[in-house]
């Protein structure tokens, strides 16, 4: 059976529009595209020491397909669990299978019904769809203006129905789009101003912010005074999985209520184990870490002799984005990195507003200064 006609006009007018989605192919170029900040999904070791584990603990023979609640809860969760608590220093640590499952089962479960949800309109569309899914009424401030917030937070808190309320504000610590920071102080001052519930996704400080990689919120000695972290794995960990991290009853919580959690099949100890060892792996990477935050201030460094500084978004993070208006152009600077041998993705509109659409860089602790130094060389004299 064909697909209905209004389908295949959506997939006509991406294609009119220059903005069709296609499964990228296997390449060999230079990684300037994911999201592997310190090469852990490449790492051997790590491989390894999770077969090991299993294999030494006899964990394989206890692992049953299924849902957390029902049969898919080995012994390996806890393990793992109290780990990356410990780890990020926090009460509790609940793993979900991938970040948008958490941020889905989140905020679909925990906002309420006359309860109000403040979101940063670059919010992920993970965090997006979660508050969707919600009862809680949800508003949008601009991005990173706390004024802006403030203002909405004291409106509703004002209501003239005088209906006891609380209001989530949620934002990300590293934007995936820009690779911009929010002013993280003000905005905890803020919420705790306001007796507001904070929230902030951090599933691209994982690996990068801080001595062990532990994120952005820890390394500024913050994650204390807020309500919840969301840690993505699939990034700087280079596995699958997530994890919420709060107080001992916002765990329990969302295990009797985040549906994404209750209502799918548990990782497989094998992911699981990958997790824990990922997270072991952190406690002795600080090399490697350290040449990351190097390679993200030579790049910053190359693009300002270069006279590139203008085009791009301004970010002190892995993820730096120039932006180039319109899909056309977009698309055809980033083939031509390509052709060079450099994987740099361009990112289109609708995924961006039409205007910002913008070629992302992702840089590596394995980017040599070579790498960089050339890739940055072929976009000037592209653009130039």
């Amino acid at each position: 059976m064909k697909l209905a006609e209004n389908l295949l006009q959506k997939l006509e007018n991406r294609k009119q529009n220059n903005s069709l989605r296609q499964l990228p192919s296997f390449n060999n170029l230079v990684d300037f595209s994911s999201n592997d900040y310190i090469g852990f999904s490449k790492s051997e070791s790590i491989f390894k020491h999770a077969h090991h584990y299993l294999v030494e603990n006899e964990i394989m023979q206890n692992g049953a397909t299924g849902s957390r609640l029902i049969s898919g809860n080995h012994s390996l969760y806890q393990i793992a669990e109290n780990f990356i608590s410990q780890f990020h220093e926090a009460e509790s640590a609940l793993i979900f299978n991938s970040g948008y499952d958490a941020n889905v089962g989140f905020f679909s479960a925990v906002p309420q019904r006359n309860d109000v949800i403040l979101y940063d309109e670059l919010s992920h569309a993970s965090i997006r769809d979660g508050i969707v899914m919600s009862n809680a009424k949800s508003y949008k401030f601009n991005h990173n203006d706390f004024e802006d917030l403030e203002r909405l937070i004291v409106k509703f808190q004002s209501s003239k129905f005088q209906i006891p309320i609380n209001i989530y504000i949620v934002t990300e610590t590293v934007f995936s789009m820009d690779g911009d920071t929010p002013n993280l102080e003000q905005l905890v001052e803020l919420s705790e101003k306001y007796n507001c519930y904070l929230i902030v996704d951090e599933a691209h400080t994982l690996g990068v912010f801080g001595e062990k990689g532990e994120g952005l919120m820890q390394y500024l000695n913050l994650h204390n005074r807020i309500f919840a972290r969301i840690m993505t794995f699939g990034k700087g960990l280079g596995c699958h999985g997530a994890a919420v991290l709060g107080s001992l009853e916002l765990k329990e919580y969302l295990v009797n209520f985040a549906r994404s959690f209750i209502y799918t099949t548990g990782l497989s100890p094998h992911s699981v184990a990958t997790i824990l060892m990922a997270y072991q792996q952190l406690e002795t990477e600080k090399e490697t870490i350290e040449k990351l935050r190097q390679n993200i201030v030579f790049f910053n460094q190359q693009k300002n002799l270069l006279g590139l500084k203008p085009m791009f978004v301004r970010s002190k993070s892995s993820i730096q984005s120039a932006i180039i208006p319109g899909n056309e152009k977009v698309k055809e600077l980033a083939q031509q990195l390509q052709d060079k041998g450099f994987d740099v993705k361009p990112i289109l509109s609708p995924t961006v507003p039409e205007g910002q659409e913008r070629l992302r860089f992702c840089i590596h602790s394995y980017n040599s200064e070579e790498e960089i130094n050339a890739v940055l060389g072929l976009l000037a004299n592209f653009v130039f």
